[in-house]
C-alpha cells in the first residue's frame, strides 16, 4: 500500500473521530487519537483533560489571542507559553510515532502539516452542515446552556486559530487536503469506503 499514514482533519461533530477508527479497523492499521494524548501527558506532565482540551485550539477564536499568554520562567517549559510548549511536545510524539515506520491513522492536531515531508502521508477532511452536526452532537453529549449551533462554532474557531497560529495554513480549506468528504450527506460507512478504496488502490 502506498499510503501508510492517514490523517484525519474534522469539523466537530462531523463524525470525523468515528470514521477514522472504522477506517483504522478495515485497514488493519493502529488508530492514534486519545493515544497521542496519552504520551503528550507523560511527556508533560499535564492531565489528559489539559491536553484533550488545549492541544488542538487557541486560547480564544482568534489567532490574536496567542499574544495575552505570558512565557515561562527559564528552565519551566523550556521558557515557551504553555501552547507553544505542548505544540511542541505533542509535534515530537507524533514525529517519534511515523519514525516507526508502522502503518498508522491519527486524528487532526496538525497532523497535515507536521508530517508534510513523510512518504506515504494522504490527508482526509471531514465536514458535515450545521444540522446534522447540531443533531450528531446532542445524541453524543447532549444539551448544554451554551446552544449547539455556538458550542460548535467557537470548537471550530478555536481549531482553526490554532492550527493557523502553528502552521499558518487555513484550516478546513480543501486545497491543503487530499480529499474532502461531507458525512452528512455520505454517511460515516461510505466516507469510510471511500477513503478505504484510495489508500488501498494499487
Amino acid at each position: 500500500m502506498g499510503h501508510t499514514i492517514i490523517n484525519i482533519g474534522r469539523q466537530f461533530g462531523s463524525g470525523g473521530r468515528s470514521i477514522a477508527k472504522k477506517l483504522a479497523e478495515k485497514l488493519g492499521y493502529d488508530y492514534y487519537d486519545k493515544e497521542i494524548i496519552d504520551n503528550v501527558a507523560l511527556e508533560t506532565g499535564f492531565s489528559k483533560e489539559f491536553i484533550a482540551a488545549k492541544g488542538e485550539e487557541a486560547p480564544g477564536k482568534t489567532v490574536f489571542s496567542y499574544g495575552f499568554e505570558s512565557a515561562g520562567m527559564p528552565g519551566i517549559m523550556n521558557g515557551m507559553t504553555t501552547n507553544d510548549y505542548l505544540w511542541t511536545v505533542q509535534r515530537k510524539v507524533i514525529l517519534d510515532i511515523a519514525a516507526t515506520g508502522k502503518p498508522w491513522v491519527i486524528v487532526g492536531r496538525s497532523a497535515d502539516y507536521i508530517l508534510r515531508e513523510h512518504d506515504g502521508v494522504f490527508n482526509a477532511y471531514i465536514y458535515a452542515d450545521m444540522k446534522y452536526r447540531v443533531d450528531r452532537i446532542l445524541k453524543l453529549y447532549g444539551s448544554s446552556e451554551k446552544k449547539p449551533e455556538k458550542r460548535l462554532s467557537d470548537k471550530d474557531k478555536k481549531r482553526a486559530a490554532n492550527h493557523k497560529h502553528f502552521t499558518d495554513l487555513e484550516w478546513g480549506f480543501a486545497p491543503n487536503y487530499d480529499i474532502s468528504l461531507n458525512s452528512g450527506k455520505l454517511g460515516e460507512d461510505k466516507c469510510v469506503d471511500i477513503l478505504y478504496g484510495i489508500v488501498t488502490e494499487k
